[in-house]
């Protein structure tokens, strides 16, 4: 565990930001955490991209020289390719996160793995390919987790709750940082409901890490 200044008191946070230990048990198929030994975290942003957001983020990973992994809505690649090629180009990489940002719990089958279908096509237009998928919420049948095959899903270890707007800035940010520790898969959002802690938190949690050693690599 990372502690911020006060670790003492945001111990008791730890279970709001981090993944419960018996999940990955539950599921040890999916990718929860990554080279948990190594002195790396893994940020990853869903439901880009998007204008200034999206742009926002790589600015700030740029000073750095952080890389990361974006799991992109395909109708978002559509409404805004100019982003998603600035992306690609930054030397981030990139990952299928459905469509339309449907719910797996409550869609068919057929028509989940055709919502990935369709992301997948639209990143072809840019000759973009990857084997990588989050299901949005976190909510995948055990049938569509077959079905996908060979396909590498990808939780997480930290969700930074960015998008809670009930959430200050100051909470996002210690939360997160209790909960990370070497190797966290981490969740942000860029998008425009996550978009005022997130603007607070990113520089500030990069600025703490790599002050203490860490770096940040694609998965």
């Amino acid at each position: 565990m990372i502690s911020p200044c006060c670790p003492a008191a945001w111990s008791n946070m730890i279970n709001v930001f981090r993944t419960p230990f018996f999940l990955p048990r539950l599921y040890p198929t999916l990718l929860w955490r990554n080279s948990p030994d190594l002195r790396d975290i893994f940020l990853t942003f869903d439901d880009g991209p998007i204008p200034a957001v999206t742009e926002f983020v790589l600015d700030t990973l740029q000073p750095f020289g952080a890389k990361a992994t974006f799991f992109c809505i395909g109708d978002n690649v559509r409404k805004h390719p100019g982003v998603f090629q600035q992306i690609v180009a930054a030397g981030h990489r990139v990952g299928n996160h459905t469509f339309h940002h449907i719910k797996g719990w409550q869609t068919p089958d057929v028509q989940y793995l055709e919502e990935v279908r369709q992301c997948d096509a639209e990143m072809a237009k840019h000759e973009v390919a990857t084997e990588l998928f989050r299901p949005p919420y976190g909510r995948i049948k055990r049938s569509q987790i077959r079905a996908l095959g060979s396909r590498k899903i990808v939780m997480w270890d930290v969700l930074t709750n960015d998008y809670d707007r009930s959430l200050s800035e100051e909470d996002c940010l210690a939360g997160t940082l209790s909960a990370t520790r070497s190797g966290s898969i981490v969740v942000f959002h860029d998008s425009l409901k996550a978009e005022r802690n997130l603007r607070y938190v990113l520089p500030r949690y990069l600025e703490y890490l790599a002050a203490g050693g860490y770096q940040f690599k694609t998965l």
